[in-house]
């Protein structure tokens, strides 16, 4: 029985266009460029922000993160970046009685940005409060510190292989990965994700009927 469902946010809930192409702007090379050396990195099993060392070497990713903020070109996040299907399927989950949470490798700023949203979630929580990312197991011990019920009764929905369902299985929950973003396409049929994931779907509204099932 799921009882509670945890969402990564970044190509999970949000669109990651407005970000990447942020950044792109920001080092000055074209969103096409900065989109493939995260491509490559990722699939070499390589943290994603490596790519920007590769275009600024020596590059600090909180130092020009607080520089972006100071130019007024800093993090957003608002409706026009939520996919689609969020707020259909939270509604959905909600009504099956499912206790909702979000919580991703984003900044403290971006969970306050989430939680500007209204999602109907009941906590969102970010890796730059807890000040653990994935896919460091301690992430997963306060995500079923952070949702009600037992490991095997919190499903942990992303999009990342290594980041989402690989370790949230490792922590002993159930797992989804969701088949849209760069890397939910990647690595959709990769039979690491076949082996931990208990299902890979398409879009979130089909949540609902899986867990049922």
């Amino acid at each position: 029985m799921i009882r509670s469902v945890v969402f990564d946010v970044g190509e999970t809930l949000i669109k990651d266009d407005r970000e990447w192409r942020a950044w792109a702007e920001w080092l000055d090379v074209p969103p096409h460029t900065l989109s493939g050396l995260v491509g490559a990195v990722t699939s070499a099993g390589r943290d994603n922000a490596e790519a920007f060392q590769l275009i600024r070497p020596g590059f600090d990713l909180a130092v020009e993160r607080q520089l972006r903020e100071e130019a007024g070109v800093g993090e957003r996040i608002d409706e026009s970046d939520l996919y689609p299907d969020v707020r259909c399927a939270l509604e959905a989950l909600k009504a099956a009685g499912c206790w909702l949470g979000i919580a991703g490798n984003q900044t403290a700023r971006a969970a306050t940005l989430l939680r500007r949203l209204e999602l109907p979630v009941d906590a969102i929580a970010t890796s730059g409060e807890w000040d653990v990312a994935k896919p460091d197991a301690r992430f997963f011990r306060k995500v079923v510190e952070f949702a009600p019920g037992a490991p095997d009764e919190i499903l942990y929905v992303g999009d990342h292989r290594d980041n989402d369902v690989v370790p949230s299985r490792a922590a002993g929950l159930r797992s989804g990965l969701i088949r849209r973003g760069p890397l939910g396409y990647l690595w959709a049929d990769d039979s690491s994700v076949r082996e931990n994931a208990d299902w890979v779907f398409d879009s979130l509204v089909e949540l609902p009927d899986l867990i049922a099932s």
